[in-house]
């Protein structure tokens, strides 16, 4: 009796030993997506600048958000809640994307952009303005729009009104510029950071993205026409540089080497990825900085790709 009671009892600790074991090692495996975090933070770590990044993929819902909270300057990522305020003025027949603009010498302004390059009296659609201001980030055709759609505040009060709180435009370009040349170097400007261009979380610029993708943005043909105009983004050295497989309407934001901004949505048949990627403080090569924003794209895409032909 005692050698059948001590087998018994020998034999259900094996039992519970090994459960137990496979319970602490099911613990300890990480998820596919925090693998994906743990490889894009290495990256991240390769460059001495402060991040704040927030993908999520729309299909399935994982998310990753390192420093995503964090209101940083978005520079002329802003340009994307400017264009939704437009939208949402044409929208409300207050003008009309084929109005014309008659460009005056004293609208141009420094920076990027071709309509600065134009004589006095080319005549350009209000689509026009918005397209030049998002694929070629127009520093013109963004006054022109700030003027048309009434200044900051309109595009202030619809990020409120979406629930987007840390999204702020906080003046035009020329406001910028200004500041800009008055400041001692543009180290020191930047340093100082008095005048950001645009504020934003990586987060809530993801989830206006994620509103334009669902077509929630304005309204579904509204949405669809800006994804049409950053589709056609010619700036390619970040998000798009080495992603296949996917189309990346996107729009950059610059003060390098400062700042390297780069925002958009990887698109496919199978999956849609939010992808946002805010940078600061970052003083050493710009190509570096861009070269490692272009190697998280990278991951991202290779991750949910796979992902995708596995499911």
């Amino acid at each position: 009796m005692n050698r059948r009671f001590f087998a018994q009892s020998f034999l259900l600790i094996l039992i519970f030993a090994s459960r137990s074991f496979a319970f602490q090692q099911a613990q300890t495996v990480p998820s596919p997506i925090s693998l994906l975090q743990a490889n894009l933070e290495r990256i991240t770590r390769s460059i001495n600048a402060k991040w704040g990044i927030y993908i999520k993929c729309v299909e399935t819902g994982e998310e990753i958000a390192i420093n995503a909270d964090e209101q940083m300057d978005t520079m002329s990522v802003i340009k994307i809640p400017l264009m939704v305020e437009a939208f949402r003025q044409i929208e409300d027949k207050k003008f009309a994307l084929a109005d014309r603009v008659t460009l005056k010498e004293t609208d141009k302004r420094p920076g990027t952009g071709v309509i600065r390059s134009l004589d006095a009296g080319a005549s350009l659609t209000i689509k026009d303005l918005l397209t030049l201001m998002i694929i070629v980030s127009d520093n013109t055709a963004t006054d022109l729009i700030f003027d048309k759609v009434g200044g900051t505040e309109p595009v202030n009060k619809l990020m409120q009104n979406y629930k987007l709180g840390t999204i702020k435009a906080t003046g035009t370009t020329e406001a910028w510029f200004k500041a800009l040349r008055a400041s001692p170097s543009s180290m020191e400007f930047h340093k100082q950071g008095k005048t950001p261009f645009g504020l934003s979380s990586a987060r809530d610029v993801g989830r206006l993205l994620e509103k334009i993708q669902r077509g929630e943005a304005v309204s579904k043909y509204a949405s669809e026409q800006m994804l049409v105009i950053m589709r056609g983004q010619i700036y390619r050295s970040r998000l798009p540089k080495y992603v296949t497989g996917f189309l990346i309407p996107h729009k950059t934001g610059d003060f390098l080497p400062y700042i390297g901004n780069d925002v958009g949505i990887m698109e496919s048949r199978g999956r849609n990825v939010i992808i946002c990627v805010f940078t600061a403080n970052h003083y050493g090569i710009g190509p570096n900085l861009e070269e490692a924003i272009a190697r998280i794209a990278e991951q991202t895409a290779n991750y949910f790709a796979f992902r995708r032909e596995s499911k």
